[in-house]
């Protein structure tokens, strides 16, 4: 079949963005991931495929597909293209709409200077809903954060990093680095992405303190390995600076791909993302 795509990214985080309104989409994870692959694909982070919404009070449904085929809860810089992508495909002629995703309703907003704002709902710590294991873990408070230590086996040696540990819709492991450039993100990222006590995986963060509204952050992305931007990442190591008291809210996060603005005003409140999301070609594949 012909398949028609639209490129966009979000500070570097790329996408293949799909309308599955007026198309007929029903991928196997293997084509996912051959949709994704940058030598043989379109090359992408993510798959995003927009569908009709299953739930009345939502404009549409969100369906987010990582580069290995396999489908996750949340992306929060492809929620920023999602709605630049309904609105330039004539979609919606809202500028703020509701979405179903996989892990509950977001709100994003399309803003006058072009970039978008997401509402992507309250942090979650409590360490079954992430989900994460704690069992045989002690873990240690900082702030109004608790940070857990994570066991890492490299070349025979065992070395314990500290993370503080959240959802944003999905898991994300937080640390704190004196220099993110330095920072062992490929070497360490993937054994906290498949560390034991995270059942679901999870998004590795590492987090270099500029000042207190200020940070640079790398992530080592479940399923899709380091990118060059994370919304829900950035969302994340937010928050979690802010819970252990070395942050302000707002906090400018610099990505390796570009400068996302998260803002949170506490426990129990929503965390809104701001940033850019750009359209890059428009295709189609044979698939």
């Amino acid at each position: 079949m012909k398949l028609k795509f639209t490129k966009m990214h979000g500070a570097g985080n790329d996408f293949v963005v799909i309308d599955a309104i007026n198309q007929q989409i029903d991928f196997t994870p293997t084509q996912w991931k051959a949709l994704a692959d940058r030598r043989f694909g379109v090359g992408a982070d993510q798959l995003l495929v927009v569908e009709k919404s299953t739930n009345p009070s939502c404009d549409f449904r969100y369906r987010i597909f990582n580069s290995d085929g396999g489908e996750v809860e949340q992306c929060g810089n492809g929620a920023r293209a999602f709605v630049k992508f309904v609105a330039e495909k004539g979609l919606t002629d809202r500028r703020s709409i509701s979405v179903e995703t996989m892990s509950g309703v977001i709100a994003p907003r399309l803003e006058d200077d072009g970039s978008v704002t997401v509402d992507m709902g309250a942090p979650v710590f409590e360490p079954a809903r992430v989900p994460f294991d704690t069992e045989g873990l002690q873990g240690q408070p900082e702030g109004n954060d608790t940070l857990w230590p994570l066991v890492l086996e490299l070349a025979g040696q065992k070395e314990t990093v500290l993370v503080s540990v959240l959802s944003m819709g999905n898991p994300h492991a937080v640390q704190v680095v004196a220099d993110v450039d330095a920072a062992p993100v490929e070497l360490t990222g993937p054994l906290i992405e498949h560390h034991t006590h995270f059942p679901k995986r999870v998004n590795a963060g590492f987090m270099q303190l500029v000042n207190r509204h200020h940070v640079r952050l790398r992530v080592f992305e479940r399923g899709a390995g380091e990118t060059l931007a994370c919304g829900t990442g950035a969302c994340a190591a937010a928050v979690a600076g802010i819970r252990r008291g070395l942050l302000d809210s707002p906090v400018r996060v610099d990505a390796r791909g570009g400068q996302l603005s998260i803002a949170w005003a506490g426990e129990g409140e929503p965390v809104y993302l701001t940033g850019p999301a750009v359209t890059v070609f428009e295709g189609e594949i044979t698939v």
